[in-house]
């Protein structure tokens, strides 16, 4: 069997991407993994109630580390630096972790051989039981650290690893928003990308960028117009936008308070009330997904 990756991105944060990405995974229950590549800011394992069983270190990239007992405070290493990254404390040359971007320059002119490069700890990653009788695979970016997309890289190797080892149907991932690195490494191998949006001015100027990326990658997308009843002028925008484009609008969702009541109990809509009128909409899109990957 071959495994469907569902991708929800954003243009935007808090345009209730995550909610609606765990509540499809809710609705899958055992037929997917679910992979969260918000890596800078994840939380979908709070609504999923991941248990954190399994855990590893991610490193990527180098920093700069100077032995004081070799170092002879030449200096040269704080000249060459152009990160500013080489301060002299207590009179003495250190590395400040954080502003290293792990360049080698100075590596390359100490005349002692005080400075080594050692591979910086980037981030962790998670392998977790969930509430669906599935697993999620996760991960939290180190404080300061960069190379986000590639550590979103391996959220997805190992989610794609783990759907074929357990002969899973579906990936859903959740995506970072905006269009920068890690939401391109987000939308690699997606077989469907649901874009979410919201009735706001800049919820239709950030749809119009993320659609542009999209449309680089070739990759089939469909649409949730999330709270549309806010500004139906602009909700009607963006319709009509798509219609252009040749984007599907599978869902129009109405603002409801129950949305933010079942976020407060640690809860997704279609767990928390089963039966409000968001919840029968999200049930439609999961079967209409299901439906567009078999196209």
């Amino acid at each position: 069997m071959s495994t469907k990756e569902i991708v929800i991105i954003s243009g935007k944060g808090g345009t209730g991407k995550t909610s609606i990405s765990a509540s499809l995974a809710y609705l899958a229950k055992d037929e997917a993994i679910v992979a969260d590549c918000d890596v800078d800011a994840a939380n979908m394992h709070l609504l999923l109630e991941a248990d954190f069983a399994h855990s590893e270190e991610f490193f990527s990239g180098e920093t700069a580390l100077i032995d004081e007992d070799v170092c002879v405070n030449c200096g040269k290493c704080k000249e060459v630096c152009r990160f500013d990254a080489i301060n002299v404390i207590d009179n003495q040359h250190r590395v400040d972790n954080i502003s290293c971007e792990g360049c080698r320059y100075c590596f390359r002119v100490c005349p002692t051989g005080a400075i080594e490069m050692k591979e910086q700890k980037a981030g962790d990653l998670f392998i977790s039981n969930i509430k669906t009788g599935s697993k999620m695979v996760h991960a939290k970016l180190g404080f300061g650290a960069e190379n986000s997309g590639k550590l979103v890289a391996k959220v997805k190797t190992t989610a794609k690893e783990l759907a074929k080892k357990e002969n899973k149907r579906y990936i859903i991932v959740d995506g970072s928003p905006g269009i920068g690195c890690p939401v391109i490494s987000s939308l690699s191998g997606a077989n469907l990308v649901v874009v979410v949006t919201e009735a706001t001015v800049s919820g239709l100027h950030d749809l119009k960028r993320v659609l542009k990326l999209t449309d680089s990658f070739s990759l089939k997308s469909v649409c949730i117009i999330n709270k549309y009843d806010l500004n139906e002028q602009i909700s009607s925008e963006i319709e009509n936008f798509l219609k252009e484009k040749g984007v599907e609008v599978i869902a129009k969702l109405p603002y409801d308070e129950t949305f933010t009541k079942a976020l407060s109990n640690a809860k997704v809509i279609v767990e928390y009330d089963k039966n409000s009128k968001i919840s029968n909409i999200l049930q439609d899109v999961y079967k209409n997904l299901q439906k567009e990957l078999l196209k």
